[in-house]
C-alpha cells in the first residue's frame, strides 16, 4: 500500500506521490486498500456494524442534520462513508483522463443506516473495488494527465492525483475502522462475562 505518512508530515504532496504511478498501479493500490479493510472485518459480528463506539473527537461539519455532527460513526457508518468518497475520486480521475473538464463533485453514499450487518460491510467494501477498478478501464491508452483542476484550496489536481486522493482519504479510515472493532469487540466480550 501507498505510505502516506510523509503526505501527513508535509514533507511531499499527493501531487508528488501520485506522479511516478500508473493506472497499473492504481488497480493494485485498490485491490491492497480493499483487502486491507476487509481483513480489519475478520472477525467482526452482525452487531459490530451498528455500534456506537466512543469518540470524544467526533466531528463532521458536513452531516447534513446538526444533531449529528458530533455523533461517533458505526463501523456501516465508516464503510459507506469511505467507499463513496473513493468511487467519487476514481470516477473523477477517470473524466480528467478522458479530457472532461472538472465540473463538480460525483458522489453517492449507501445510505449509513441501512448498514446493519457485516455481510452489508463486506458486499459494499467488494462491490467498491468492482466500480473502482471498473472506472480505470474508462482511462484511454493515452490518458490527459495534463488536464487539471485547481481545488478550493488551491492545489493542482490531475488524474493520477485525484484517484490517490480515494486511496488517502481510505487511509486515514483504517485506523477508524480497527478502532470500532476493537472497541465492539470489548463489549462483545463484556457482555459475555
Amino acid at each position: 500500500m501507498l505510505d502516506f505518512t510523509p503526505v501527513r508530515r508535509k514533507q511531499t504532496t499527493v501531487q508528488a506521490l501520485a506522479a511516478a504511478l500508473t493506472p497499473a498501479d492504481l488497480r493494485r493500490l485498490t485491490q491492497e486498500m480493499i483487502d486491507a479493510m476487509l481483513a480489519l472485518l475478520v472477525d467482526v459480528a452482525d452487531e459490530d456494524v451498528t455500534f456506537v463506539p466512543s469518540d470524544p473527537e467526533a466531528d463532521d461539519p458536513y452531516a447534513t442534520d446538526a444533531a449529528e455532527h458530533t455523533l461517533a460513526w458505526t463501523l456501516g457508518h465508516v464503510i459507506a462513508h469511505t467507499t463513496a468518497s473513493a468511487e467519487e475520486s476514481a470516477f473523477l480521475a477517470a473524466e480528467l483522463a478522458r479530457g472532461v473538464a472538472y465540473h463538480g463533485r460525483s458522489r453517492y453514499e449507501v445510505p449509513w443506516r441501512e448498514m446493519r450487518r457485516v455481510g452489508q460491510c463486506r458486499q459494499r467494501l467488494e462491490e467498491s473495488r468492482r466500480m473502482r477498478l471498473a472506472s480505470l478501464d474508462l482511462w484511454p491508452d493515452r490518458p490527459h494527465l495534463d488536464n487539471v483542476y485547481v481545488s478550493a484550496s488551491g492545489r493542482r489536481i490531475d488524474p493520477l492525483t485525484r484517484f490517490v486522493y480515494g486511496l488517502l482519504h481510505d487511509d486515514d479510515h483504517l485506523e477508524q475502522i480497527a478502532e470500532i472493532v476493537r472497541q465492539a469487540r470489548a463489549a462483545r466480550e463484556l457482555a459475555a462475562v
